[in-house]
C-alpha cells in the first residue's frame, strides 16, 4: 500500500528495496520481542501479558514521566525508590511536595516533579484515583504530553496509539531512508510510525519498538545483523545506518557565568533557599548565589562574613547553555541566624534535602563530603 506522506517528503530508499509492508512488520518486531523483551521493573513480560498479567497505570505512568530526556540506566534506582516508598497513586498524591521533590533530586528536569505531584493529586481528586483509559483523557492531566499519554494508553490499556519517542524516531528514519533532518522530520516521520502501528498488542508492539532503537537499532554502530527487520531497512540496505535519523547542525551552547554562597555553620549546618517555582530548577533548593547571565555578574554575598572563593569554579552544562559558576565559602558562628527565606540545613537532613546535581557539586566543592545524596 503506497505511504500517505506530504508531498515533497524525501524518501530515498534503494532501487527494488521492498517497503515495510505494516503487518509483516508488526508480525516479525512481535516475535522477536516475544524472545528478546528487557526486562525492567515497571514492565509486565510478553509471556504474562500474554496470560492476562495487565500492567498497573500508575507504574507505567510513573516510569514514563521519569524515562523523558532520561536514560533506563539512571531511571531505574529512582522508580525503585519512589514504588518502595508511594506503593500506590494516592500514596504520592498524599504525600508533600517537597518530600517529591527530594526524592526526585539529582533526576533532572524539575517540572516533570511538580507535574507528577499535581497529576497525580488530579487523578486521585477528580478521577477516584483512576487513570483515563484513553489517550485523549490522559491528554488532559498535568504534565502527560502527547508522547506520554500515547505511550500509556498503549501500555497500559492496550489502545491502539502510536508511540514515537527518540528510539522510535530513529528506527523510522533508517527504515525509509528519511533525508529531512531532524526536528523538521518529526511530523513525517509521525505519519510514517502511525502507518505500521498494529491494531493487535499495540503496548507490546510499542515497546518492541522502543527496544529494538535501545538495544538493535543504537545511534552509533547498530547491530543490523541481529534486527528482526533489517530486510525491509532502506537504511541498512546501503550500508549507511549511522547517517539516520539525518540532524540539522547544532547550535553552539552560551556561556553563563554566576556566583554561589556556600555558609557552613559552626555544626555543620549548610544555609540554603529554595527557588521560584517557576524557570529552571523551579522548586528546588539551592545556596544562595547570583542570577546566571552571559556577563560576568557582581557578587554581592547574602550577608557579611570572611568569604573565600575557591580556585576551581563547578561548571554544568544544560540543554542551552553551559554554567561557569564560581563558589564561594564562609564559616559562620553558631549562633548565626539564617536571612529572611533561607534556613540553614543540619549535616542529617542535606542529604535529602531536594538539591539538584548542580548544587550537589557546588556544596561538595566547597565542603568535600557534605554534598553527597542520602541513599
Amino acid at each position: 500500500m503506497p505511504l500517505d506522506i506530504p508531498p515533497g517528503f524525501p524518501l530515498d530508499p534503494p532501487p527494488g528495496q521492498p517497503e515495510p509492508e505494516p503487518r509483516a512488520f508488526a508480525a516479525d518486531l512481535l516475535a522477536w520481542y516475544d524472545r528478546h523483551a528487557r526486562v525492567l521493573p515497571w514492565r509486565v513480560a510478553p509471556a504474562d501479558r500474554a496470560a492476562g498479567v495487565r500492567p498497573d497505570p500508575y507504574r507505567v505512568w510513573l516510569s514514563e514521566i521519569m524515562l523523558q530526556q532520561t536514560t533506563v540506566a539512571a531511571v531505574k534506582s529512582y522508580f525503585e525508590a519512589f514504588t518502595l516508598r508511594w506503593p500506590r497513586l494516592v500514596d504520592l498524591a498524599a504525600a508533600t511536595r517537597d518530600e517529591v521533590m527530594s526524592a526526585w533530586a539529582g533526576l533532572g528536569y524539575y517540572s516533570r516533579a511538580r507535574n507528577l505531584k499535581a497529576c497525580a493529586e488530579t487523578v486521585a481528586q477528580a478521577h477516584g484515583g483512576v487513570f483515563p483509559a484513553s489517550e485523549a483523557g490522559l491528554r488532559a492531566l498535568p504534565g502527560i504530553g502527547p508522547y506520554t499519554a500515547a505511550a500509556i494508553a498503549a501500555i497500559a490499556f492496550d489502545e491502539v496509539a502510536t508511540v514515537v519517542d527518540g528510539n522510535v524516531e530513529r528506527v523510522v528514519s533508517r527504515l525509509y531512508r528519511i533525508l529531512t533532518p531532524l526536528p523538521l522530520a518529526k511530523a513525517e516521520i509521525r505519519v510514517l510510525a502511525e502507518r505500521l502501528t498494529p491494531a493487535a498488542r499495540p503496548g507490546d508492539y510499542a515497546q518492541a519498538m522502543m527496544d529494538l532503537g535501545a538495544t538493535i537499532c543504537t545511534p552509533k554502530r547498530p547491530a543490523c545483523s541481529l534486527c528482526p527487520v533489517n530486510t525491509v531497512c532502506a537504511a541498512a540496505a546501503v550500508g549507511d545506518p549511522d547517517g539516520f535519523p539525518v540532524k540539522a547542525p547544532k547550535a553552539v551552547r552560551p556561556i553563563r557565568h554566576g556566583h554561589a554562597f556556600v555558609a557552613v555553620r559552626e555544626d555543620g549546618a549548610v544555609l540554603l533557599r529554595r527557588r521560584a517555582d517557576k524557570g529552571l530548577l523551579g522548586g528546588m533548593a539551592e545556596v544562595p548565589g547570583t542570577d546566571w547571565t552571559t556577563e560576568r555578574p557582581a557578587a554581592p554575598p547574602p550577608f557579611a562574613a570572611a568569604w573565600r572563593r575557591l580556585a576551581v569554579p563547578v561548571e554544568h552544562t544544560f540543554t542551552h547553555f553551559h554554567l561557569v559558576l564560581h563558589v564561594w565559602h564562609a564559616a559562620v558562628g553558631g549562633a548565626a541566624p539564617a536571612p529572611d527565606g533561607h534556613w540553614w540545613s543540619e549535616p542529617d537532613k542535606l542529604g535529602s534535602e531536594a538539591l539538584p546535581s548542580l548544587m550537589r557539586k557546588v556544596v561538595e566543592a566547597a565542603v568535600p563530603g557534605a554534598g553527597r545524596r542520602r541513599p
